[in-house]
């Protein structure tokens, strides 16, 4: 039997998060406070005592998501994964947990690209909206042929629930549209802007910088990227990838089928929340999720 490691990404985040593991292991402490030294200010302070809008600060909840994933992975006694993925954000936990980077290196990465993401949503102000009950190749259509501005699909996360993203107006318009071709919803989302789309391009340039100058190491397992939703194991075309990553659509109904195609049969979610899970049974009810 192989087992999948998968990692959640932002808005997963909730007060308090962590502190039972930080209260319970030394190894989560010493994880914790490193996180803290690195980033510069306590970030543990607003995960265990603020509120839930402290936590959706930018500079904050990247990390948190991050070091929480981390943490509750490490102090797993399950042997290591066959394979791993993470959703969006997660993906710079998975790359952790399958040797690819440092844990210091991608904490760095990921308080980058928070701050590079935030930049860009002030200079291309954006939005998103879930559409349920639509086919995949149906809300890709729809999107490709509104007027008015950016809109893409920008998350597949199972079988008829995909994230739009774009320009307000457009991802209005195209809610309108996804409404009179059958979607059961479409309804705006409260994020600050148009993630992974190419409303990004200014994120994605500057976090660049800091990816380079990053040592990617081979993972000693593949893991499924985003991009592409297949298995990676070569730390250059992984670093492209994740280059990548910020303007274009996160792939996670594609990534967990092909996992399951290559043999996967437990998955196992590290992180705040089980959003994952959930999606995983929706993908396919047969698979095993702990």
């Amino acid at each position: 039997m192989s087992k999948a490691f998968v990692f959640p990404g932002q808005g997963s985040q909730f007060p308090g998060m962590c502190k039972d593991l930080y209260d319970a292991h030394e190894e989560a402490r010493e994880m914790c406070q490193a996180a803290n030294r690195l980033l510069g200010f306590s970030l543990t302070d607003v995960m265990f005592e603020g509120s839930a809008d402290d936590l959706k600060q930018t500079k904050v909840t990247q990390p948190a998501v991050f070091l929480h994933s981390v943490v509750s992975q490490r102090l797993m006694t399950i042997e290591k994964p066959d394979m791993v993925a993470g959703h969006s954000l997660g993906e710079f936990s998975a790359l952790v947990a399958c040797g690819a980077l440092r844990f210091e290196d991608a904490l760095l990465l990921v308080s980058a690209r928070a701050q590079a993401m935030q930049a860009a949503c002030e200079q291309n102000p954006g939005t998103m909206a879930a559409v349920l009950g639509l086919e995949d190749e149906k809300v890709v259509e729809i999107c490709k042929v509104q007027a008015g501005g950016v809109v893409v699909a920008a998350n597949f996360n199972c079988p008829g629930q995909v994230v739009i993203s774009g320009d307000i107006e457009a991802v209005e318009a195209a809610c309108v549209a996804m409404k009179e071709a059958g979607a059961r919803r479409a309804l705006r989302l409260p994020v600050g802007g148009a993630f992974h789309s190419p409303l990004m391009a200014p994120a994605a340039e500057d976090l660049k910088v800091a990816i380079l100058k990053t040592e990617f190491r081979k993972p000693f397992c593949p893991i499924y990227q985003n991009v592409s939703a297949k298995a990676e194991t070569e730390p250059e075309i992984i670093r492209e990838n994740l280059l990548k990553q910020l303007t274009a659509p996160v792939r996670w109904t594609q990534s967990v089928q092909n996992m399951i195609a290559d043999g996967a049969t437990e998955f196992y979610e590290f992180g705040p929340g089980d959003v994952l899970k959930g999606l995983i049974r929706k993908i396919n009810p047969e698979a095993i999720v702990g």
